[in-house]
């Protein structure tokens, strides 16, 4: 019997599964049990990042108080307002790479390279919203704490994002190395998070 859409005792057809083929993003980036393991795509440096990524949500050690220090006003908006754009920042990303998106540095199978938007400005827009967070965190806390873990996040973020540009490297042999060339990795001129 066909379904009809103004009679509620007859049954609709099922949803059409999800264009990525009813998997959960999970599957589509390609987690594994063995690559937690053995790092093969680059999960150890996940891991890292995330791990940091949390911390930067404990408190302040040492609180300035502790110190007999008023952390100043301006300082702690500067630090709010850095938060939020590295939000927004990081969302723009996010929407820009679509179905290209993955949190590993491994790219997606067939992956389109995206250089527009905020990719037009920096190679890992997304890593440069995360450092512009953490130091909007270490401003806003006014902690030594999280002046380590913005420091910790740069290296890990460094080393993840030159591990995924030798992937990128090997997906598009033709046009990386040129948007590589003319593209600051994270942050222009800092050494350890721009390299060409």
């Amino acid at each position: 019997m066909p379904s009809n859409p103004s009679d509620p005792a007859v049954p609709s057809p099922p949803p059409s599964p999800p264009a990525s083929g009813g998997q959960a993003p999970w599957q589509r980036w390609g987690f594994t049990p063995a690559g937690w393991l053995d790092n093969r795509r680059g999960e150890w440096w996940l891991a890292a990042q995330l791990l940091l990524l949390a911390a930067l949500l404990l408190p302040p050690r040492p609180a300035p108080a502790t110190l007999g220090l008023a952390w100043p006003l301006p300082l702690r908006l500067l630090g709010a307002a850095l938060v939020l754009l590295a939000l927004v920042g990081a969302a723009r990303s996010l929407l820009r790479l679509g179905a290209s998106l993955t949190p590993l540095p491994e790219p997606m199978p067939g992956a389109a390279l995206v250089t527009e938007g905020p990719y037009a400005c920096c190679r890992h827009p997304l890593y440069r919203q995360i450092l512009i967070g953490a130091a909007g965190m270490a401003l806003l806390q006014g902690s030594l704490l999280h002046l380590l873990l913005l420091l910790a996040l740069a290296g890990v973020l460094g080393g993840k994002a030159r591990r995924e540009e030798r992937s990128l490297l090997a997906a598009h042999p033709l046009a990386y190395p040129a948007y590589r060339a003319a593209t600051p990795a994270i942050l222009p001129g800092l050494p350890w998070l721009d390299w060409r």
